[in-house]
């Protein structure tokens, strides 16, 4: 894990980060997001958006998580069931989920984008370590993950 920037008697900055964005016809979306202090509650939360997205699918969205005061993503509708099904596959995967600590652990970013053909919506979830350079550039373009992604 990185070692957290902090000034005397304040508390160590987020490690973490974790986002998910909706992109439709080349314009990208934010979801929403939260900052975390290790890489096992970013999975953890991403698992947790997977989940209630897919669930959401054909029926009201569950209600937001208090855990941690974290928000949860606004809901998405998908027109097929592809993309859900994608999703809680992810999300029930242990083999998919150590490759994706193991990611956060070397530095690399843990994505998956899921996407729904029939209308062309493409959902990505991303979790990657702080660094406050690349973080501040990416903020400061307004990008809500980074550029990478890995399928799947």
């Amino acid at each position: 894990m990185k070692a957290a920037l902090s000034a005397p008697g304040r508390v160590s900055a987020l490690d973490y980060v974790a986002a998910v964005t909706m992109t439709v016809g080349g314009r990208a979306l934010p979801l929403g997001g939260v900052a975390l202090p290790n890489r096992r509650l970013v999975l953890r939360w991403l698992r947790r958006q997977a989940l209630r997205l897919a669930d959401g699918h054909g029926r009201d969205p569950a209600p937001a998580a208090l855990w941690l005061g974290a928000r949860d993503v606004r809901p998405v509708i998908f027109h097929g069931s592809d993309a859900p099904e994608a999703l809680r596959a992810w999300a029930g995967d242990h083999g998919r989920q150590d490759h994706a600590l193991s990611a956060l652990e070397s530095g690399l970013p843990a994505l998956l984008t899921v996407v729904d053909p029939f209308v062309g919506l493409r959902v990505t979830l991303g979790g990657w370590p702080v660094d406050l350079c690349g973080w501040a550039a990416a903020a400061s373009v307004n990008r809500p993950y980074p550029p990478r992604t890995e399928g799947g």
